[in-house]
């Protein structure tokens, strides 16, 4: 789920792999549900994202005897990330709505600067789907915000341990990952 641009790119995944997967899962459904009304055609990816949300749990979480310590530490970690994702985005949904009204224009206005339909807009803002980096430069430069509000600089747990690893089967002791909050 980590590498989802479009929401539509859920039609080819065939199972969550990790709680990760699940925590995502789990908020792009919620977020499909209040996005339906607006764009009915978003309907089979709820239903798809609802029967991966229940392979899952029923692989994964259905025996509570088996259920371990660190299975639980995991998807603590995972909602947590989640939740620091959810709070950048809704920090840079804030800031472009804020910027569109001082301009007086409208999400459809961004859509149309973008060159994309209202019902995509609403997707992005919402962190449904993912801004191109060329989206982001064009909202930067259009609309005054600053790269730093537009782009996530943080990385998934999994992604750190792993750069971590590389850097130090690297052996240069100079060469760190810094550190950086997800908010």
């Amino acid at each position: 789920m980590k590498d989802i641009l479009d929401i539509r790119e859920i039609e080819k995944i065939e199972s969550l792999e990790n709680e990760y997967d699940l925590e995502k899962a789990s908020l792009f459904e919620r977020q499909l549900r209040l996005m339906i009304d607006e764009n009915p055609d978003l309907i089979p990816l709820r239903k798809k994202l609802r029967d991966l949300i229940k392979g899952y749990e029923d692989r994964e979480w259905s025996d509570f005897e088996k259920i371990t310590d660190s299975q639980v530490a995991e998807s603590d970690q995972a909602e947590n990330t989640v939740n620091k994702e959810q709070k950048f985005i809704q920090k840079r949904k804030e800031a472009i709505r804020k910027k569109l009204k001082a301009y007086e224009l409208t999400q459809q206005d961004l859509g149309s600067i973008l060159g994309h339909p209202k019902s995509y807009m609403s997707e992005l803002i919402n962190g449904v789907s993912q801004f191109t980096l060329k989206d982001l430069v064009i909202i930067h430069q259009v609309l005054g915000i600053k790269l730093s509000v537009l782009i996530p600089t943080f990385l998934e747990p999994e992604t750190k341990i792993k750069v971590s690893e590389s850097i130090r089967k690297l052996n240069k002791p100079k060469l760190k990952l810094k550190s950086t909050e997800m908010v």
